[in-house]
């Protein structure tokens, strides 16, 4: 577990260690039970963020988020503008 440059504390979660369904905010698919992944969450200088602000991340996902753009997300019937 350490922080990276960006203000986020890291963890590598093994497969025998994942035993839940997550859902990847990078790519917005599953990440299934006994996948390895990251776990993420804001560095506050110390003290630990809360279960809410954890998020689970394919690996792949975590490398490329600097290159991504943002997916926004809408309804089938929502207004494009």
């Amino acid at each position: 577990m350490g922080a990276d440059e960006d203000g986020w504390v890291v963890r590598q979660v093994t497969g025998s260690a994942s035993t839940r369904t997550y859902r990847c905010p990078g790519c917005d698919h599953e990440i299934r039970p006994a996948t390895p992944h990251v776990v993420a969450w804001p560095d506050l200088g110390g003290e630990e963020a809360g279960v809410a602000d954890r998020r689970h991340w394919h690996t792949a996902c975590w490398r490329a988020r600097a290159t991504r753009s943002p997916r926004v997300k809408r309804s089938r019937d929502a207004p494009r503008y």
